[in-house]
């Protein structure tokens, strides 16, 4: 079974710069979006075979999420409860009969750190939302979680020490996930490999160069960790600030 999760950047530019090439090419089971930009009726999208579902936010051209997959899923979710999140259409989690998947489009800090702690009080919600999934089954969540954990997940850490995204308090609750029993499943196969990033500045020359960051996953229950085939990164997939990332599971 083949997932893929790829932030597009604003899904109608992408379906101009080859989305739908690549998503016919890779042939995905199950294929997350993030950061769609769009609002109900703004696209229709032709995928034979496949079920979709769109978590929109109420602002326009504004973050969103979507899930084709498929395998009809026994339960749809969209959001965390009744919190502010939901209106950013951040979260979209599928329930099938093994796993539940979760895809998720974390809120970036922004470059002054003016929306660090609202960030942080969403690491807690979705903490202790994906513990109460996962005491019924395991979980997959993947998307652009919008961190590089760990110094090997990005260019230039030194100078990045604590820029949005690379900051110990994002950083430490990323930890505080992979501790409470999931794994990060890029590392899980390539615990030491370098230069593998996800999303890189439109600056110039900054992807020819692959000055990057890796932001964006699969991460599993440690308790599904058996059932993991391989997880890669599709840099050379171009169309977006981002590129997707796959996961192959058995």
């Amino acid at each position: 079974m083949k997932l893929v999760s790829w932030n597009v950047n604003g899904l109608r530019a992408c379906v101009k710069k080859g989305f739908l090439d690549y998503f016919n090419e890779v042939n995905a089971d199950i294929f997350c979006v993030q950061e769609t930009k769009l609002q109900e009726g703004q696209i229709s999208l032709e995928l034979d075979g496949y079920h979709q579902y769109w978590n929109y936010a109420v602002k326009k051209g504004y973050s969103g999420t979507a899930v084709f997959t498929k395998k009809q899923p026994l339960s749809v979710r969209y959001g965390v409860g009744t919190d502010d999140s939901e209106a950013e259409g951040r979260i979209l989690t599928l329930e099938f009969a093994e796993f539940f998947l979760v895809n998720v489009y974390t809120p970036n800090s922004q470059r002054d750190l003016a929306r660090l702690s609202f960030r942080l009080e969403w690491e807690e919600r979705i903490l202790a939302y994906l513990k109460e999934l996962d005491a019924v089954k395991p979980v997959i969540l993947c998307g652009d979680l919008n961190v590089a954990h760990q110094e090997i997940d990005l260019r230039n850490p030194k100078s990045n020490q604590g820029n949005s995204g690379f900051t110990e308090e994002e950083r430490g609750k990323m930890s505080v996930l992979l501790e409470a029993g999931f794994t990060d499943s890029f590392r899980h196969f390539y615990p030491a490999q370098e230069g593998s990033y996800t999303w890189w500045s439109y600056m110039r020359k900054v992807r020819e160069k692959n000055i990057g960051w890796r932001i964006d996953y699969f991460i599993v229950s440690d308790t599904f960790i058996d059932r993991l085939v391989d997880a890669n990164i599709h840099s050379e997939i171009m169309g977006s600030d981002h590129c997707p990332v796959l996961l192959e599971i058995r």
